[in-house]
């Protein structure tokens, strides 16, 4: 990857006086497939994009991590071996989440001084996830520790289940660490097994458009829905009289497509929706898989359309900005697919993209929906961006 210098870089040598000593990136992660249905053992399609977060950060032998945020107000101090045992509330819980779950694992004696970079508004792009994760191998760096790719994944789903809050599945975490570049990641997500799958087809670019609304997913109906899908299951496995365990533990992706058949109707009707999304998606993930192997970019984009429908209608979130930019997307020319970036309740919506169209795509969307929501100038965004490979573990943190 080519180093490109951020403002974290000089925001770092304004503060302390001399450069950073490494920089740590995660990109963010697009799912066009799969939407929520990674957390009930389904499958994903998904890529990382070039645009992420930056740590610009230097060694603390103290054990003090001092980190402040060039997107957030106010800076955030702890130590690693007294983190509170609850969240504080504020955006830098994600680092106490990834210094946490890491001192459970290893001993830990120094900290950091840190600057964090977003490159666009957050929200829908994972950024949590992201933060996670580059605060978690700076970290590691600095104490000797070396991460594996499963071991990143699943700690930092941990830190951001555990600590923030959010009971979110692999998705984010599997796609900023496994992409490569220019290939679709296609993960089943009941057994860990994954391919990276090459583009054959006629070239293709990803907009991403921001909403202007940020909320934090573990003040939403993100929960919420993830109870719903486990109630759905649980219940279908009642009726069938097949054997069940904790609520807990119970997942969709445990009742066959059959059971299901057979008594949705007995459903409630928000359980039914649910249980409805998650069949009909994973089928679409699993459809989408073969489409990018012949290289069907009209086909696939058909899918990704429908699988924002049926995050509207069965999932039921989204909030009216990110609704009304689907809608937008579906009748603009030059978009192949789009839906909600993310779990729908604040932040993007992406767009797979004919590049000859892409710059009347951007226009054309812009001008609708700030049309419909002029409370959003100024802050609103749309961006094209192409795709980028995940994490680099041993290498991403390189000294200058």
């Amino acid at each position: 990857m080519v180093r490109i210098k951020m403002r974290c870089e000089d925001k770092y040598r304004e503060l302390y006086e001399k450069d950073p000593e490494a920089v740590a990136f995660c990109p963010y992660r697009i799912a066009p497939l799969g939407a929520h249905i990674d957390h009930q053992n389904g499958a994903i399609n998904g890529f990382a994009i070039e645009k992420g977060i930056y740590i610009a950060y230097g060694i603390k032998d103290s054990g003090i991590c001092e980190i402040r945020s060039l997107n957030f107000p106010k800076r955030a101090q702890f130590h690693v071996n007294s983190i509170p045992k609850e969240k504080v509330g504020d955006w830098a819980d994600h680092c106490r989440a990834a210094a946490k779950v890491l001192g459970e694992k290893y001993p830990l004696k120094n900290g950091i001084s840190a600057v964090i970079e977003g490159t666009i508004p957050i929200g829908g792009l994972s950024s949590s996830a992201a933060v996670i994760i580059a605060f978690m191998s700076a970290l590691a760096r600095v104490n000797g520790i070396t991460l594996g790719d499963w071991e990143t994944i699943l700690t930092a789903q941990r830190a951001e289940n555990e600590y923030v809050g959010v009971n979110c599945g692999k998705l984010d975490q599997s796609c900023e660490v496994l992409c490569r570049k220019d290939q679709l990641l296609y993960l089943d997500c009941k057994d860990d097994t994954y391919e990276s799958i090459p583009w054959t087809g006629k070239p293709f670019t990803f907009a991403i458009f921001f909403s202007g609304v940020q909320r934090s997913l573990a003040y939403s109906d993100y929960n919420l829905r993830q109870d719903e899908c486990k109630a759905a299951a649980y219940d279908l496995l009642a009726y069938a009289g097949m054997p069940y365990g904790k609520f807990k533990g119970t997942v969709l992706r445990d009742v066959p497509r059959e059971v299901f058949e057979t008594y949705k109707n007995r459903l409630p009707f928000p359980f039914y929706r649910r249980a409805n999304h998650f069949f009909t998606e994973f089928e679409r993930a699993q459809k989408g898989r073969e489409l990018w192997k012949a290289g069907d970019i009209e086909a696939y984009g058909r899918l990704v359309f429908e699988s924002g429908d049926s995050s509207i209608h069965n999932y039921e979130c989204g909030c009216p900005e990110l609704i009304k930019l689907y809608e937008i997307m579906t009748v603009t020319d030059g978009i192949y697919g789009g839906r909600f970036s993310g779990a729908g309740f604040k932040g993007c919506c992406m767009a797979l993209v004919d590049p000859a169209k892409a710059e009347d795509v951007i226009a054309s969307v812009s001008e609708k929906y700030l049309a419909a929501f002029p409370e959003h100038k100024g802050i609103y965004m749309a961006t094209l961006c192409s795709s980028a490979d995940g994490v680099d573990l041993r290498g991403a943190n390189k000294e200058r």
